[in-house]
């Protein structure tokens, strides 16, 4: 919860209070039930198809990445970091974990619905006061990484199952959407999250510049990820097959 003293804004986000510059590299999370978890989880996946082993062991480390290292904490001082955070989520370890315990464990949804559902979680947990509430609750933070995650994997489930044409469109409106989020947050002209009112100055940001930053990491690093899936999905699918040589 956020504690009050005198007139600063102090948080309690699950990786801690946010570190400098100088001492955020030594900052690990060794919560027990976390590293826990991550243990159990990928002992029953090595134990389980050996087609699945490299998925579960890329989404065991984008776990391990995400939430022990001091990227974690990082997450605390900077809405940058946040913002790579959530991107990885949505980019790497949803389909990985989709690769992990298979697409057959996932609702069956069709693309438009799954992408409907995925824009409006997203979207949501960067509304203002949901997003400071997950910074300051450890209940509502993994809420917001497990829905953020479960959203993205049913909706790369659906991907999977659509027709090329549909699939790239479906891609396409990811673009759009998270180039309207990324726009929204370079160009608003101020800063919206109270929980980096007070940590970026000394890494040499102000609040608002830290948005914008995160802001032009979704526009063009998450918009022109899904750009570029799109574009190489539509390339196999309109290339023209090899005609078979001549004996």
């Amino acid at each position: 919860m956020p504690i009050q003293s005198s007139s600063t804004l102090h948080w309690q986000p699950y990786c801690g209070a946010a570190p400098d510059p100088g001492q955020w590299l030594a900052r690990w999370n060794w919560d027990p039930w976390l590293l826990g978890t991550l243990v159990g989880l990928l002992a029953i996946g090595l134990l389980s198809a050996r087609s699945r082993t490299w998925n579960q062991l890329g989404a065991a480390a984008v776990v391990f990445a995400l939430f022990v290292t001091p990227l974690c904490a990082l997450g605390s001082a900077l809405f940058l970091a946040r913002s790579v955070h959530h991107l990885a989520l949505a980019l790497v370890l949803a389909p990985l974990l989709v690769g992990a315990i298979g697409p057959r464990t996932f609702p069956r949804v069709s693309l438009t619905v799954a992408t409907v559902a995925q824009t409006a979680i997203f979207w949501s947990w960067h509304v203002p006061a949901f997003y400071d509430r997950a910074l300051s609750n450890d209940g509502v933070f993994w809420v917001m990484q497990l829905s953020i995650t479960g959203s993205a994997a049913v909706w790369w489930v659906a991907l999977r199952r659509a027709g090329a044409m549909e699939a790239a469109a479906g891609l396409l409106a990811q673009m759009v959407q998270m180039g309207v989020l990324g726009a929204l947050l370079v160009f608003a002209g101020r800063a919206f999250y109270l929980p980096h009112a007070i940590t970026t100055a000394s890494w040499g940001l102000t609040p608002l510049e830290d948005q914008q930053l995160a802001g032009l990491v979704m526009w063009v690093g998450g918009g022109g990820a899904y750009l570029l899936i799109a574009s190489a999905l539509l390339w196999k699918a309109l290339a023209p097959v090899a005609a078979p040589r001549s004996a």
